[in-house]
């Protein structure tokens, strides 16, 4: 999941570039066919224009900068970036971990989809989003800082901090396939409702009579 999203991201890259310099390649053939040959100095302006768009999508961030959660935050910048922080973080993570954040990953589609449609102010959005946006995040980030020696020794609970990611990460897992079925349960009711209301009026042949 994380390598796939990486490959679009270069790719997104790659292509950028080459629209770049094929934009660049165009507009010299004009001026030659409009202006006239671009000569020695032209073919090094040409050159230092290429360098310089090798450069600027070179030192690009490959992902745009993380904007701080709050509760004004659109909900697919929310999903969008805890994605994007999956798949930068998963390969430092646990095998164990990494397999829930693949699972998480999974579930961020349907789940932004969903959202975007919910009043922001929904007390299961509002859940959602703080997870989605602070929680997971500020877990991750949390694990990151302790330092590797540290993270195979028991808590008080007989928990290292390893398993505490793992167990931290199924919770949320477990919270965001909760959120998603609540969400899709509504469009569930709403086809029942509307599938029992065209079997009683027009079932048996009755007439289709008024509206």
């Amino acid at each position: 999941m994380g390598y796939s999203r990486t490959a679009r991201t270069v790719g997104k890259r790659l292509g950028n570039i080459g629209m770049a310099i094929a934009a660049l390649v165009v507009a010299t053939i004009g001026f030659g066919l409009v202006v006239g040959p671009i000569g020695w100095t032209g073919l090094f302006i040409v050159v230092v224009l290429t360098l310089l768009i090798l450069l600027f999508f070179g030192l690009k961030p490959l992902e745009p900068k993380r904007v701080e959660y709050n509760d004004q935050l659109p909900t697919k910048t929310v999903v969008q970036q805890l994605d994007s922080m999956l798949a930068r973080r998963r390969s430092a993570l646990p095998a164990p971990a990494a397999r829930r954040v693949d699972a998480i990953s999974q579930q961020l589609p349907l789940l932004e989809s969903r959202l975007s449609e919910v009043d922001a102010l929904d007390p299961i959005a509002q859940d959602a989003r703080r997870l989605m946006g602070k929680h997971l995040p500020d877990l991750i980030d949390r694990y990151e800082r302790v330092p590797a020696l540290y993270r195979t020794e028991k808590d008080g609970e007989g928990l290292s901090v390893d398993e505490r990611l793992v167990s931290g990460l199924e919770a949320a897992r477990q919270a965001l396939d909760e959120i998603g079925a609540k969400l899709a349960q509504e469009d569930v009711n709403a086809f029942q409702t509307q599938g029992r209301f065209i079997e009683t009026r027009y079932k048996d042949g009755d007439s289709i009579s008024g509206e």
